[in-house]
């Protein structure tokens, strides 16, 4: 048994359920299937999940302070997680960030996310980058079934990721990122009897860009961008022999920006992404009149509405744009929506707002963001604050903090300080 410190019990019960380690009493298992079925079809909850779930957390304060809003925003540092192939329009040669997030610290004191992410372009055309993402779940306590504490741990998970972008034409780019995730939720400690390991994996991101910088729109120099980004492409993870492997969170983020320069010192931006995750929707399970699930003669679990969600990976990205046994209603409820606005006054000072929405039988993650930046010569800091439409929410009162260094902008600084005079 796990039981973790205070309470971060909360928090940890999605993460053994997601894991295959969470098992609920016979009656309550009924109960939701019971629930779940008289719920699906007319617009019930049914929510998607996945494996390492950090993976889809906001690392930076720029797009945090946009509702989330990154895939085809103007490229720096953190473009990695939103969409590689913005970086072949940076226009720096090297670029570095540092982003820090207490996370739903409503709920707990100790869950953080800390996110490193750089770039150097070596060519006017192409750019190589890389990220290391750590997210820690906080201090648990491991108990025996009678409760004896055998040990103390502190889960957590890392990606590490390296990216490749390259201008294709004077408006066209792709890129790709490839990624190495780690995930130790217990430490090998053996769960209902069965030992455990450290989820692995490996994954991949496909993006594009589209970027025209030669508009005027009301005699208003404009940019406008559009980007794809299909990230987390890889293999199932697994903690236990005993226990399935579940889908990483694979994404499909669609977006685009439009970007007004209205004069010398004044600029704003427009954004606007659409998500929605390539894996398979829950079904509709086949119950008998006392709510207890229904084998076929091979002992698999048939399903009523919906398909089975145990498939491959090629299999559940593309069923999942037809998978949901609500049907096409319900796979529009799949989709979220992130929209955000930034002014910048000149090229120093940022303000920005912007707003997240999730579909109430999704997730019903729905939030109004705040920002702002200050850029100097050599750095630049930024941070966000969320605001949930909803009271009492985990999201409530987080924050995002973003450090962001301009090499080229330090070396310059270095060339024009004049040298000692000679004695």
């Amino acid at each position: 048994m796990i039981k973790p410190i205070k309470n971060n019990f909360a928090f940890f019960l999605p993460v053994l359920a997601a894991t295959g380690f969470y098992i609920l009493p016979t009656a309550e298992i009924c109960a939701q299937q019971q629930l779940l079925t008289t719920n699906q079809l007319t617009g019930g909850i049914n929510t998607i999940t996945t494996a390492v779930p950090f993976l889809m957390i906001t690392p930076d304060s720029r797009a945090g302070g946009m509702g989330d809003a990154g895939v085809a925003t103007s490229p720096d540092a953190n473009s990695i997680h939103w969409n590689a192939s913005k970086l072949a329009f940076v226009e720096k040669k090297m670029g570095f960030s540092v982003s820090y997030t207490p996370w739903l610290r409503n709920l707990v004191p100790d869950i953080n996310l800390a996110y490193l992410s750089g770039y150097y372009k070596p060519k006017k055309d192409q750019v190589f980058s890389g990220s290391l993402r750590y997210f820690s779940l906080g201090d648990i306590t491991f108990t025996d079934i009678v409760g004896n504490t055998i040990g103390q741990f502190r889960p957590n998970e890392f990606a590490l990721d390296a990216a490749y972008a390259r201008k294709l034409s004077k408006y066209f780019s792709g890129g790709m990122a490839i990624r190495y995730i780690y995930s130790n939720l217990t430490n090998g400690v053996s769960v209902l009897g069965s030992p455990t390991h450290a989820g692995k994996s490996g994954a991949a991101d496909v993006s594009g860009m589209y970027r025209n910088d030669d508009l005027k729109l009301g005699g208003i120099k404009s940019i406008l961008a559009v980007g794809l980004n299909i990230s987390n492409i890889g293999a199932k993870i697994a903690y236990s022999s005993s226990a399935k492997s579940d889908f990483l969170p694979i994404n499909m983020r669609l977006g685009t920006s439009l970007t007004l320069n209205i004069d010398e010192y004044n600029s704003v931006t427009f954004a606007l992404d659409i998500n929605k995750l390539l894996v398979p929707t829950p079904p509709q399970w086949e119950v008998d009149s006392f709510g207890k699930p229904v084998y076929d003669v091979t002992g698999n679990r048939m399903v009523a509405f919906g398909r089975d969600p145990n498939r491959s990976i090629a299999s559940g990205i593309f069923g999942s744009f037809s998978d949901a046994p609500g049907g096409y209603k319900e796979e529009l409820r799949e989709i979220n929506y992130a929209t955000g606005i930034e002014y910048w006054y000149d090229k120093q000072f940022a303000a920005r707002m912007g707003f997240f929405y999730e579909d109430p039988t999704k997730g019903n993650r729905k939030y109004f963001t705040l920002g702002a930046g200050i850029k100097y010569n050599v750095f630049g800091l930024d941070f966000a604050y969320l605001i949930p439409t909803d009271q009492r929410n985990p999201l409530q009162n987080t924050l995002r903090f973003t450090l962001l260094f301009d090499f080229d902008a330090f070396k310059s600084q270095n060339e024009e300080t004049p040298a000692p005079a000679a004695q």
